[in-house]
């Protein structure tokens, strides 16, 4: 495991137990004498000095020794189902809305209350995902996720495939006009080390959306709406210019 791999987890092991604490960014600043910019930037860029992780530790009356324990014990998390468990995930609508809602830090409430699933129904699709190992039920219907953030679903596997056909088909169904929408299309042609950075820069993108997914899950789901975040980037040719190439290739669209 590379160095900067290990400050990354320790960067969500920290903003984990940040959040348990209720800290912000607003109230770590003022404890540690910081700017609250500052604050983001550390986490976002994951530059902690020796001194700087130490102080957070203190924060949390943790020792430096705790928090690599807790990093690594976090590291145990799932991070990739089987092809047998992505397989029962997708062919059931309501086991897959139930994991896409915890995996959103819903409450049991929240999600019996907002979707046809009645109270028993909903306990015995948590009971499957916990067979899954993506929570672990706790009393009183509550759960703790243990799903990784870096969690990718296999190769071609049954996610990608129902993703494929289904979730892009119907997100790119808009007209993207409402005020929250965006959407951006670019052509070019770019040199080897400007698409590494540009792989650098949309790596760090899904990096930063996922630590504000965390940050925001602390919020009443009153405050919160669910938001889709498509990114892109491959070699790639309109088909109709391709075909028009001297000695072209059949084109994958």
């Amino acid at each position: 495991m590379t160095p900067s791999s290990q400050i990354g987890e320790m960067t969500t092991v920290l903003k984990q137990l940040f959040k348990e604490k209720g800290l912000t960014y607003r109230q770590i600043a003022a404890r540690l004498d910081m700017s609250e910019a500052n604050v983001k930037r550390i986490f976002a860029t994951q530059s902690f000095t020796l001194e700087r992780l130490e102080s957070m530790c203190h924060l949390l009356n943790l020792s430096l020794a705790d928090l690599f324990a807790l990093t690594d014990k976090n590291r145990q998390r799932i991070s990739q189902l089987t092809e047998q468990q992505e397989l029962e995930l997708v062919s059931d609508t309501k086991l897959f809305l139930v994991a896409v809602c915890v995996r959103d830090h819903w409450r049991f409430e929240e999600i019996t209350a907002t979707y046809q699933i009645e109270t028993l129904e909903c306990v015995r699709l948590m009971a499957r995902l916990d067979r899954l190992k993506m929570i672990q039920l706790l009393p009183n219907n509550d759960y703790k996720l243990l799903v990784a953030q870096d969690f990718r679903w296999r190769a071609n596997g049954p996610l990608e495939q129902f993703i494929s056909r289904e979730v892009i088909h119907q997100f790119l169904a808009s007209r993207f006009s409402e005020p929250e929408c965006f959407r951006f299309y670019f052509r070019g042609s770019f040199s080897s080390s400007s698409i590494n950075l540009l792989q650098r820069k949309l790596q760090q993108l899904t990096k930063e959306a996922a630590w504000l997914k965390e940050e925001d899950a602390k919020l009443p789901l009153t405050e919160r709406q669910p938001m889709g975040l498509l990114m892109a980037m491959r070699p790639w040719e309109l088909s109709s210019f391709k075909q028009l190439r001297r000695h072209s290739k059949p084109s994958d669209l």
